[in-house]
């Protein structure tokens, strides 16, 4: 073998040498900094984030365990909070619709009987005083708007303490019974102007006790009572009927009126929800009356439904505690 042979393979050596050392000193200082300043952080990165989403504190987020793959565990922690996130959002604009809506319809509810209030006393102010029982007309009409505006306030206030959880249940042992006497005979009058009979069986004669609020389900009765006076048809019925369950007591009121679309029925308990819009407001009320009972009884830890047959009439039932 030449010399010059020798000499280009010693040189061919130290050159396959040379790339070899620089290819694992370059691998091992691409993994250090990999290591350092990409991976080390994805790490305190899934830390917090897993930390911070279980509530810890910020100051107690990096001393917890990391499996061995953090960079999927931060794909999957930040695909779960994109969908947490998302249905927040959702929520936010859910609350910012009925906000609108609920601000609309407490404005036309106020505007309603104020305008009424505000034409009657104009119309008092230019020539009706010089006819008094044109007068005595505008000022009774002026009155009942004005009833209907001090309803609808105490009605607000009503449900937003019920909401808020700051309106207290006073829990008592009473007859049922007994209350829903006491209520038929205060709905008589609204009851004979449309010819509808109230009815409640003979059979409940005998005491049935219950344990709530008794002015709450007092206004739980008469609510579902007058509403369905208000939507009942002419010579129609109103029948109260009570059941006793294991530990609970069950009342239905049912009436024999036009009822309600299986569409509405969802929306039925919802503040200002109505059915036939000019029919409700020509009868009055705040339409506040079935969220507010759905609130009070909900507050009782109890329940309340509604079946309803369009043309044939509505039920709606609700259960209180039974008290031996």
């Amino acid at each position: 073998m030449s010399v010059a042979v020798y000499f280009y393979q010693e040189d061919l050596i130290d050159v396959g040498v040379s790339f070899v050392l620089s290819l694992v000193l370059g691998y091992l200082v691409f993994h250090y900094l990999i290591e350092k300043y990409v991976y080390s952080k994805i790490k305190l990165i899934y830390k917090l984030i897993h930390n911070l989403k279980l509530g810890k504190d910020l100051k107690d987020a990096l001393g917890e365990y990391v499996s061995n793959d953090p960079i999927n565990d931060v794909e999957q922690e930040v695909k779960e909070w994109a969908r947490v996130k998302k249905i927040e959002i959702d929520a936010l604009k859910k609350q910012e619709k009925f906000r609108r809506d609920f601000l609309g319809n407490i404005s036309h509810e106020l505007k309603t009987p104020l305008f009424a209030v505000q034409g009657y006393i104009e119309a008092l102010s230019d020539d009706a005083m010089e006819d008094p029982e044109l007068a005595r007309s505008f000022l009774s009409k002026a009155s009942k708007n004005i009833e209907r505006l001090s309803a609808l306030i105490s009605d607000l206030d009503a449900i937003s303490k019920l909401e808020s959880g700051e309106m207290q249940i006073l829990y008592q042992r009473f007859d049922i019974t007994a209350l829903i006497r006491e209520v038929f005979e205060q709905m008589e009058l609204k009851a004979r102007t449309k010819n509808i009979t109230l009815t409640f069986k003979e059979k409940y004669q005998t005491s049935t006790f219950v344990y709530a609020d008794k002015a709450k389900i007092t206004q739980v009765l008469s609510n579902l009572i007058e509403n369905s006076i208000k939507y009942g048809k002419e010579d129609g019925t109103t029948s109260l009927k009570i059941f006793e369950l294991h530990d609970q007591i069950l009342v239905e009121v049912t009436d024999d009126g036009n009822g309600i679309e299986e569409k509405h029925l969802s929306r039925i308990f919802e503040r200002f929800f109505r059915v036939d819009k000019s029919r409700s407001r020509q009868e009055g009320g705040s339409g506040l009356g079935l969220a507010i009972v759905k609130h009070i009884l909900e507050a009782h830890e109890q329940t309340i439904t509604v079946r309803s047959t369009s043309g044939v009439g509505t039920t709606f039932a609700f259960t209180l505690a039974r008290n031996k």
